[in-house]
């Protein structure tokens, strides 16, 4: 499961674009805090911390603790990060508010495994990936770090379906009403040669 992160975090006591620049000066991030039914709060984190949980890989579908003024942790979920179109540092984050019961929609990347046991891929085969996410309902408190999808049996051809997925108890695709596809297995182009090639003395 996605490891809960912890910000320390200190309240702004002016908005507005002059005072977040000058917060910016100062090696900090403008940020809010809203949801849950309450007023939102306007806050500010330290870049270089947000910056290192952002490198993770998986801070946008993590729990983040923030800690604001020294008071109690607020449990929140990512829901936005703008980043500078030049320096590509991070200028605003929204945290959006989450009890421990709540059952939240997040992108969740996926991971292909048993390669060594696919048929297709031993023969060469690509595998084309439609989606490098998946998003997915679930329990804040258990929020998946990677979904793994076997590729053990596949052969060139073949289509992986969302129906064919083995999600964590609890968690269900947000998407209903279609078994998409998440990848499919493509000949090579020699194995294609090869292919036509038999077709056409055949």
């Amino acid at each position: 499961m996605s490891e809960t992160l912890k910000l320390a975090a200190e309240t702004r006591a002016r908005a507005g674009k002059g005072a977040s620049r000058a917060v910016r000066r100062t090696g900090r991030v403008p940020a809010v805090i809203y949801g849950a039914g309450q007023p939102a709060v306007t806050i500010h984190v330290e870049e270089k911390l947000l910056v290192r949980q952002l490198s993770s890989g998986h801070f946008m579908n993590s729990i983040v603790e923030l800690t604001v003024d020294g008071g109690a942790a607020v449990r929140t979920l990512p829901r936005d990060v703008q980043f500078h179109p030049v320096t590509d540092r991070p200028i605003h984050v929204d945290f959006l508010r989450v009890s421990a019961d709540a059952v939240i929609t997040v992108a969740v990347p996926v991971h292909f495994v048993d390669e060594d046991k696919s048929p297709g891929m031993k023969r060469g085969a690509v595998l084309n990936v439609v989606r490098h996410e998946l998003q997915l309902d679930c329990p804040s408190n258990a929020i998946p770090d990677q979904i793994d999808i076997s590729l053990a049996g596949r052969d060139v051809g073949d289509s992986i379906h969302i129906s064919a997925v083995v999600l964590p108890a609890g968690v269900t695709s947000h998407i209903h009403d279609r078994d998409f596809t998440i990848a499919t297995m493509v000949a090579p182009s020699a194995l294609k040669s090869e292919t036509d090639a038999a077709e056409a003395t055949a």
